[in-house]
């Protein structure tokens, strides 16, 4: 069996989860270099994720979902993940954002399994709370190693594909570590790196 973890944000959809959210409530701006300034490695990824969902207080839950459901996938991002698992390869999300966007992505997508976060609710708004899987910097590395056990796969037949600090975590187990259209923190630990927004492309590297 081998093994191909993407990440969400930016890989397979083109944009931050957050940013759009954040958007509705006319905070886009701040909270976007928030969120660019985690993507460098420049903040701690928890907290910098607990300051921004924090500043989505109050938010619908029903607006979350409907934006949630209806965010712009990266070019080739279907088409690779058919071809992945044509060649055998089981195809996972490991995402810092949050379970309204990549379980709904895996219905459309057809990747395996997602692990991401949850946006806490109360008499259907946003507290401005969350929990879940990809909550720190380690959480990608850690989960990998977790999910590699798991299935039996090893080292040489896991892909890693992303585009922040985040993700470096998981780029020390996976011998092929793809950075996509990615942050140069992240370019100087791949041995891939496509900057053109096609995710066709890495399935010449695989």
């Amino acid at each position: 069996m081998k093994l191909c973890v993407f990440d969400f944000d930016s890989t397979l959809m083109d944009g931050e989860t957050i940013d759009f959210l954040a958007e509705a409530l006319g905070l886009k701006e701040k909270v976007a270099a928030i969120t660019e300034m985690a993507m460098k490695g420049e903040l701690d990824f928890f907290e910098s994720l607990t300051t921004r969902v924090r500043l989505l207080e109050g938010l619908e839950v029903e607006k979350v979902d409907e934006i949630c459901h209806n965010l712009p996938f990266m070019p080739g991002a279907k088409e690779t993940i058919k071809e992945l698992k044509k060649r055998d390869y089981k195809v996972v999300v490991f995402s810092g954002g949050f379970r309204n966007a990549t379980t709904h992505a895996k219905k459309i997508l057809g990747f395996d399994a997602d692990f991401s976060n949850v946006l806490h609710s109360k008499d259907g708004r946003l507290t401005g709370l969350v929990g879940g899987d990809m909550m720190f910097d380690f959480s990608k590395g850690d989960m990998l190693q977790r999910l590699q056990r798991l299935l039996g796969v090893y080292k040489k037949d896991t892909v890693v594909v992303g585009d922040g600090a985040n993700d470096r975590s998981m780029f020390k187990y996976a011998d092929k570590r793809v950075a996509f259209c990615a942050k140069e923190i992240l370019k100087k630990e791949a041995n891939i790196i496509i900057d053109k927004k096609d995710l066709s492309e890495i399935l010449t590297y695989i």
